[in-house]
C-alpha cells in the first residue's frame, strides 16, 4: 500500500504541475492577441510574462518553502492550486495592462506554494538513488503543461479569442483543488516538524546552503538555463507571427514540448546511471542541455520559412530544456532533511529571477532598442541563448570539482 501510494502521489503532483504551467505559460501563447487588443509593446509582453510573475514567485518561494517545512504541505498545494486557477479565469476579463499585471502577481504568489512542498514530499517518499528520475517525472509536467497551453490555449484562441482561452485553461484546477486535501498525506517524521524561531532559523539554513560552492555554482548554471528556456517560450509565438507570418504554426510547438517531457525523464534516468560511477557526473546533463540546443536554435531563427523554424527550434527545446528534473534533484543532495522545502524554495527563487525575471524583458528590450531589421528578434534571442549556455557550462564544470566536499546525502566512492 505504501509503495502504491508513493506512485499515486507522484502522479497527482505531476498533474498539478502540468496545470500550473498551462496557466503560467498561456500569456506567452496569447501574446500577439493580447498585445494587439491592449496596445502593448514587446517589452510590456516580456514584463507581463516574466517579471510580473517571477518577482512575486521568487520572493514568495523561500518563505513558502519555510512554511511548507513547518505546516501542512497538502494544504499549501490545495490552496495554491485553487487560487492560481481562479486568477487565470479572472485574467480573461482583463481590460488593461495593469489588471493583467495584478493577476500575474497573484499567480506567482499562489504557484510559489506548490513546488517547495512537492519537492519535500517526493524527496521523503523515494530513496536518494531514485531521486533524479522521480524529480524528472515531476519536472516533465512543465513541458506537458506548456505543450497543452500551446495546443489547447492556442487552438481555443484561434476559434474564439484570448479571453475565452484564459477561462478555459483555468477551469480544470478549480475542479481538482478540493480533492487534493484528501488525496495527499505528509510523510514527515515528528522530529522533522519541530518548531524553530522562524526568521533566525531560516537565515541560518540559507547561510548553510549558500556557503557551499557547489550550491552557488548549481544555482548560477541552472538559472542561466532557465533564462534560455523561458525566453524561448516567451517569444516563440512572436517569432512565428512577426518573422515568418505563420501564426497557424504556433499551436504545433506544443508537440515538441510534449517531447521535452520525455527528454526530462530520460535525462534524469541517465543522470542516476552516471552517478553510480561518480555522483558529480549528474552535472553532465546540465552541460548537455547548455550546449546541445544552440546549433538548432541558430538554424531555426535564421531559417527561410516558418516550418523549418518550427522544426529546428523544436529540436533545440528538446535538448536545452531536458535539465529540469536533474536540477531540482541535485540541490537535495547538499541539504539536511529539515531543509528540503526551503532548498526547493531557494532553487525556485534563483531560477525565477534569472529565468522569468531577466530573460524575457532583456530580450524584449534588445528587440525594441538594440537590434533592428527583419532579424531583430533572431539576433536578440540568439544573443541571450549563447551567453546563457556559456555561463551554464562554466558553472557546471566548476561545480563537479567541489561535489565531494559539499554533498550531504551520499558519499562519492573514490577510485
Amino acid at each position: 500500500m505504501i509503495h502504491r501510494y508513493k506512485f499515486r502521489l507522484l502522479f497527482l503532483l505531476f498533474v498539478i504541475y502540468i496545470l500550473s504551467f498551462v496557466d503560467r505559460q498561456i500569456v506567452a501563447v496569447l501574446a500577439s492577441q493580447i498585445r494587439l487588443d491592449l496596445g502593448l509593446s514587446n517589452l510590456q509582453i516580456g514584463l507581463l510574462y516574466g517579471t510580473a510573475f517571477s518577482f512575486i514567485y521568487a520572493l514568495a518561494g523561500i518563505p513558502m518553502g519555510r512554511i511548507a517545512d513547518q505546516w501542512s504541505r497538502k494544504g499549501m498545494i490545495a490552496i495554491g492550486l485553487f487560487i492560481w486557477s481562479l486568477v487565470t479565469v479572472l485574467s480573461g476579463f482583463a481590460g488593461s495592462f495593469t489588471f493583467l499585471v495584478i493577476c500575474r502577481m497573484l499567480l506567482g504568489l499562489s504557484q510559489a506554494m506548490l513546488s517547495p512542498a512537492a519537492y519535500a514530499l517526493l524527496a521523503e517518499s523515494f530513496s536518494p538513488d531514485k531521486r533524479a528520475r522521480v524529480f524528472s517525472v515531476y519536472a516533465s509536467g512543465i513541458f506537458i503543461g506548456v505543450g497543452l497551453s500551446f495546443l489547447v490555449g492556442g487552438s481555443v484562441s484561434v476559434l474564439y479569442d484570448w479571453r475565452i482561452s484564459m477561462m478555459t485553461v483555468g477551469m480544470p484546477g478549480l475542479i481538482l483543488a478540493p480533492f487534493v486535501w484528501f488525496l495527499i498525506r505528509d510523510v514527515r517524521k515528528s522530529e522533522d516538524t519541530k518548531k524553530h524561531p522562524a526568521v533566525r532559523e531560516t537565515i541560518g539554513q540559507l547561510s548553510y546552503m549558500l556557503k557551499k560552492r557547489t550550491v552557488l555554482l548549481h544555482l548560477t548554471g541552472f538559472s542561466a538555463l532557465a533564462c534560455t528556456g523561458y525566453t524561448i517560450l516567451a517569444f516563440f509565438s512572436t517569432v512565428m507571427t512577426d518573422l515568418f507570418q505563420r501564426p497557424d504554426l504556433v499551436p504545433h510547438f506544443g508537440w515538441f514540448l510534449f517531447g521535452v517531457g520525455g527528454m526530462v525523464i530520460l535525462s534524469g534516468t541517465v543522470a542516476d546511471k552516471l552517478a553510480k560511477k561518480d555522483p558529480a557526473r549528474r552535472f553532465w546533463m546540465g552541460i548537455f542541455a547548455a550546449l546541445g540546443g544552440i546549433p538548432f536554435y541558430i538554424a531555426g531563427l535564421y531559417s527561410d520559412d516558418g516550418f523549418s523554424a518550427l522544426i529546428f527550434m523544436g529540436l533545440g527545446v528538446l535538448i536545452s530544456s531536458s535539465y529540469n528534473g536533474v536540477a531540482a534533484a541535485l540541490i537535495q543532495y547538499f541539504v539536511k532533511p529539515t531543509m528540503r522545502s526551503l532548498a526547493g524554495g531557494l532553487y525556485l527563487f534563483v531560477i525565477s529571477v534569472a529565468g522569468f525575471g531577466l530573460g524575457p524583458p532583456v530580450t524584449g528590450w534588445l528587440m525594441d532598442n538594440y537590434f533592428s531589421g527583419i532579424y531583430a528578434i533572431s539576433n536578440s534571442l540568439i544573443t541571450v541563448i549563447i551567453v546563457c549556455g556559456l555561463i551554464a557550462t562554466i558553472s557546471f564544470t566548476a561545480a563537479m570539482r567541489f561535489y565531494d566536499e559539499d554533498a550531504v546525502q551520499e558519499i562519492r566512492k573514490r577510485r
